[in-house]
């Protein structure tokens, strides 16, 4: 007999989805919402723009959202305005002549991994540089028609928003992410419901959501474990980015190396070269270790020999402490079932992550992910050569140059960064198909058949569409978090169209020396009080929750704006983002970059700057050391 000791029914809960049902002649905008061929194309993001203006910048230029939150009297308005509708068929028809061209046959297919990707606004699964140039990568081998497949995270919470105390206190605060209104769809499986890849822990399986993103030609998916499968304990792992202690950073990347493995097999995509971006990810070559063991029926040494032929390691951070290490004991706790499935003895598995094997060393993911690669290279040719001697000790009785590290100095994807006044331009002056041809120098050689003042003009032009977006987007939020309103609009109407801005927005680690500039305030204060010649300073950018000394620093940029001698002439904008990040690429007049050298790895914002027609004023580190042409 079962005793009742409840009257009450329990509830049934169950997840319901509404969608804006779009009207049949607007179904286009569906679909071009869906693919992130919209972010690098000028005419489809101006489209979505001017559907709605307004909705548009409150939507954080989400086109998801901005189709689910438009009026149906505006989607009429759209479908009785011809020219309108004629612009739409134009733009959708551009998208899917780009999308039928077949990809490329002639050079290997690609498997990139990654914990973040910087791809638009809306997508916010990632913080700074590294994801950055991840999506750069997917949109230029978009470009590029490579049969390039890449895998990630869809965090819930993502990277924080960045709010501003009175006093310049940094908080941080995460806020959940609507799946249902993000530019993603859902992996569906063969009979139609969304995909689920079982992925074995010890003692247990995780499970993961998989979402796909489209990027042009290229598909991003996206591991997600926060479904009701998996207990409390496992379902925040795909939560915050870079966030928890080290026994949820080792959860993490398990997912995301073996787990992405598993899920590559599980759609049935089987590349030739797999690529670890950064070492985050270096424990798919475990995995590929297993599935060559286990199902190709080879020794450990020959799976060893294969993977390695087939696997690259980009390393992105040129300092030690930067890498992850896990203690033996939490490492074991994760992966003390892998030996046994690869016929190899614990040691050995410690060892290949350890610079000195048989030693009480952490194991290291980028010493794993070296002893497992080909190949490796650092951002830079300095980058490259830092990190032979970083990682010098692996390879014991070699000097470094006769390592197998190399470099391939990043780049940045031109159509996302280059503003579409600057692109038009372009297109005028080099030739419609410049694109195809950006990487021969004699593409660009009549720039310096165009008159200054036509440049000159350009640059004005948008110089003052960057001040119209700071009063319209941060005067709001200064007014609600920093007190005096008297002072915040003398702070606004002091923003000078012919001063000289210099801008500095970037992550704010320490060795990226923001404070810089305020070490002798004085001179400073002769510099940017100079009615002859006046210069204003914007500065942007997130310090890591847990960075306290990076955070400290945006307390005392906040502090010294605040003087009375400097009020209106140096000015931070809260929250940088990717929005933030090009208004002002393509806004200032001069890129300022202070990295303690040979820290900044690569440091791509300056190559943003440059194809903006900024100055960039930088160390001589990362890319700059290359790009730097005395007297250009």
């Amino acid at each position: 007999m079962k005793l009742k000791v409840s009257n009450t029914n329990a509830p049934q809960w169950r997840n319901m989805t509404v969608q804006t049902e779009l009207p049949g002649s607007l179904k286009k905008l569906e679909e071009l919402s869906k693919n992130l061929w919209w972010v690098w194309n000028s005419e489809g993001k101006s489209l979505f723009h001017d559907l709605d203006r307004d909705l548009w910048r409150a939507t954080g230029e989400n086109p998801v959202m901005l189709l689910q939150k438009m009026k149906s009297e505006r989607f009429e308005e759209i479908v009785h305005d011809a020219e309108l509708m004629k612009r739409i068929d134009t733009v959708y028809t551009h998208f899917r002549q780009y999308m039928s061209v077949p990809m490329r046959t002639d050079i290997p297919s690609v498997s990139y991994f990654s914990m973040e990707y910087g791809l638009c606004n809306a997508l916010k699964i990632y913080s700074g540089g590294l994801g950055i140039l991840a999506g750069d990568y997917i949109k230029e081998a978009s470009d590029r028609c490579i049969d390039m497949t890449a895998v990630g995270f869809l965090y819930r919470y993502g990277y924080f928003t960045q709010t501003l105390s009175m006093d310049g206190q940094q908080i941080a605060n995460y806020e959940p992410q609507n799946f249902n209104q993000l530019p993603i769809e859902p992996q569906l499986d063969e009979n139609g419901h969304q995909m689920i890849v079982e992925v074995p822990y010890p003692g247990r399986i995780i499970y993961a959501n998989v979402w796909r993103v489209n990027v042009g030609r290229m598909k991003l998916y996206l591991l997600d474990t926060d479904l009701d499968l998996n207990s409390e304990f496992d379902r925040p792992i795909t939560h915050k980015l870079y966030g928890g202690d080290w026994e949820n950073r080792i959860k993490q990347e398990y997912l995301l190396g073996i787990g992405g493995v598993i899920m590559l097999k599980k759609l049935g995509i089987n590349h030739q070269v797999y690529h670890c971006n950064e070492g985050h990810a270096a424990l798919l070559n475990l995995q590929r270790l297993v599935d060559y063991v286990q199902d190709g029926g080879l020794s450990f040494n020959e799976a060893l020999e294969v993977v390695r032929a087939s696997s690259l390691y980009t390393v992105h951070t040129p300092v030690p402490a930067g890498h992850d290490y896990f203690d033996e004991g939490l490492f074991h706790k994760y992966m003390n079932e892998f030996p046994a499935k690869l016929g190899i003895e614990w040691a050995d598995l410690m060892n290949m992550g350890r610079e000195n094997p048989d030693t009480a060393d952490k194991f290291s993911m980028s010493v794993f992910a070296l002893n497992t690669t080909q190949e490796s290279n650092g951002v830079s040719w300095l980058h490259g050569e830092v990190s032979k001697k970083m990682f010098q000790g692996v390879w014991k009785g070699y000097a470094p140059e006769e390592s197998h590290v190399g470099y391939v100095t990043n780049g940045v994807h031109m159509p996302t960064w280059a503003a579409s006044e600057w692109k038009e331009f372009y297109a005028q002056t080099f030739g419609a198909d410049y694109l195809d041809r950006q990487d021969d120098e004699a593409t660009w050689a009549p720039i310096f058949d165009v008159p200054d003042e036509k440049i000159w003009e350009l640059r004005m032009r948008l110089k003052r569409k960057f001040i119209d977006f700071v009063k319209r987007d941060f005067t709001a939020n200064w007014l609600k978090n920093q007190g005096d309103p008297s002072r915040i609009m003398s702070i606004v109407d002091k923003i000078n169209p012919n001063a000289l801005l210099i801008g500095f927005a970037r992550r704010f680690a320490t060795y990226k020396r923001a404070y810089l500039l305020f070490n002798d305030l004085n001179r400073l204060e002769k510099i940017v009080n100079n009615d002859q010649f006046p210069v204003q300073f914007i500065y942007a950018g997130k310090a890591h929750p847990a960075d306290g000394a990076g955070q400290d620093l945006i307390r005392r940029i906040i502090e010294v704006s605040k003087m009375p001698q400097f009020l209106g002439k140096i000015i931070f904008l809260e929250n940088y983002d990717m929005i933030v990040s090009k208004r002002l690429l393509t806004g200032v007049d001069i890129w300022l970059n202070t990295p303690t050298r040979p820290l900044e790895a690569s440091g791509t914002s300056g190559e943003k700057a440059e194809m903006n027609g900024l100055l960039n004023f930088s160390v001589r580190d990362g890319w700059w050391y290359e790009g730097y042409r005395e007297g250009a």
